[in-house]
């Protein structure tokens, strides 16, 4: 794709990725805010669904 020209609606790429098999994941250096990498309120969910199956275990 050239770099002239805007990209095309719904010509999404996927980041690079290492690893293989069960370990393979995106490349963490190539990553960036544009990929949607932060997430801000990860803990706080985290936290809340495990509380929630605590709650559902009992």
């Amino acid at each position: 794709m050239s770099d002239d020209k805007p990209p095309q609606p719904g010509t999404a790429t996927a980041p690079p990725i290492v690893g293989q098999g069960c370990v393979q994941r995106f490349d963490p250096e190539a990553l960036s805010d544009e990929d949607g990498t932060a997430f801000e309120g990860a803990e706080a969910l985290w936290q809340r669904t495990q509380a929630e199956k605590q709650q559902s275990d009992k």
